[in-house]
């Protein structure tokens, strides 16, 4: 997985983006169901964070020895999270709404950026280190970086079942010139 795929990712959500209108994205299907915008503030907000993490790991040769889980192994390997709905942790229930849909853009646009950049900080790194997943153990800065692309992709499920919602809820969304 390297950077074309991971722009290839974003482009699918930046294209999408265009499709709706600020009241689409504010849309929730259900009490305590995330709307649109809230899956893009989720993406983006995490793979901050696992940037981070990829920025702990370039640092130094901590925790170099550490393991991650089987489970953790087989997504890698398969490239993608389990298909299911899955239970993230509390805070998942704090998710913000997003401002306007320009600001998703900008920072979708100002991801495929950073995205460029740290994979090349990987390619030049003389650290090795791990950095610790509250649920997955340790991850090294190529298994972060895969792993916040997998994350993107796991979220177009979820996306394609609100599509489905916003669909029937506000029919086809045209754009006003």
């Amino acid at each position: 997985m390297r950077v074309k795929d991971y722009h290839h990712t974003i482009d699918i959500w930046l294209q999408s983006l265009e499709t709706y209108d600020i009241a689409r994205l504010l849309a929730q299907p259900g009490p305590g169901c995330w709307s649109l915008g809230q899956v893009y503030m989720h993406i983006l907000d995490e793979t901050e964070f696992f940037f981070s993490q990829i920025k702990t790991c370039l640092a130094s040769n901590d925790h170099a020895m550490e393991e991650c889980t089987s489970e953790a192994r087989k997504m890698l390997r398969d490239n993608a999270f389990p298909d299911a709905i899955l239970e993230g942790p509390p805070s998942n229930a704090l998710v913000r709404q997003p401002a306007s849909r320009q600001l998703l853009a900008d920072r979708l646009l100002r991801l495929k950026v950073l995205v460029t950049e740290t994979d090349q900080l990987i390619a030049k790194s003389l650290f090795h280190g791990k950095a610790r997943h509250p649920g997955l153990h340790y991850l090294c800065a190529e298994e972060w970086f895969q792993f916040s692309e997998m994350h993107f992709r796991h979220h177009l499920r979820q996306k394609a079942r609100i599509e489905s919602f916003l669909e029937r809820t506000f029919g086809k969304y045209e754009p006003q010139n």
